[in-house]
């Protein structure tokens, strides 16, 4: 499918939300920095809680790639810890399978570790996997099931966290610890989206 009919749909929403995901996005962003239908820097009027509770769930949702109902999903385990509810929000997201895979650069994109799981490309733990949205531990390891794929794969410039280990030659991400707040890779406001969804 050419790019053009899927690419502007999610420049669109990452210039409107103001936060890219992938290279070609931050190429962009750069260059036009205002949201959509605006032509250089004008006045905006003042946003409302409700939507700066909005944009800041909005925002994450773009970034982990989720619609609202598994993202609402993820939110209710979370609300379980009412103490840390956002915290523990953005350490469930960055668990998530898809997310291992990019952020340990075997993906280009979150988009792109998503379709690879689900192309069941790897073993979590020495069995078949097709799930996405499983949620890793500590321990949990990682392979690439085909000896062709691996041959294929090109590691992505990412930094890796230190909550991963990589190995380049087997091809295989280890879950060393669970990730804390702190190893989000973005400037996210978790408590404005436990606010939104208290409301």
């Amino acid at each position: 499918m050419p790019k053009s009919k899927v690419y502007p749909s999610q420049l669109k929403k990452a210039r409107s939300l103001k936060i890219a995901v992938s290279a070609k996005q931050q190429k962009i962003l750069s260059k036009r920095p205002y949201i959509p239908g605006q032509h250089g820097k004008k006045f905006r009027r003042k946003i409302s809680d409700y939507g700066l509770q909005l944009a800041e769930k909005q925002k994450a949702k773009f970034i982990y790639g989720l619609r609202e109902k598994p993202f609402r999903r993820f939110f209710k385990i979370a609300s379980k810890n009412p103490k840390a509810t956002g915290e523990l929000l953005l350490t469930l997201l960055e668990r998530r399978l898809d997310n291992i895979v990019y952020r340990s650069s075997f993906a280009k994109t979150r988009l792109h570790g998503r379709q690879m799981i689900s192309h069941a490309k790897f073993y979590l733990n020495g069995k078949k996997v097709n799930i996405p949205s499983i949620i890793t531990n500590k321990g949990d390891i990682l392979t690439i099931r085909k000896q062709a794929d691996k041959d294929k794969l090109e590691l992505q410039d990412n930094e890796i966290p230190n909550w991963l280990k990589i190995d380049k030659n087997k091809k295989s991400i280890t879950i060393v610890k669970l990730p804390s707040r702190e190893n989000a890779p973005f400037d996210l406001n978790e408590q404005l989206i436990v606010e939104f969804y208290n409301r």
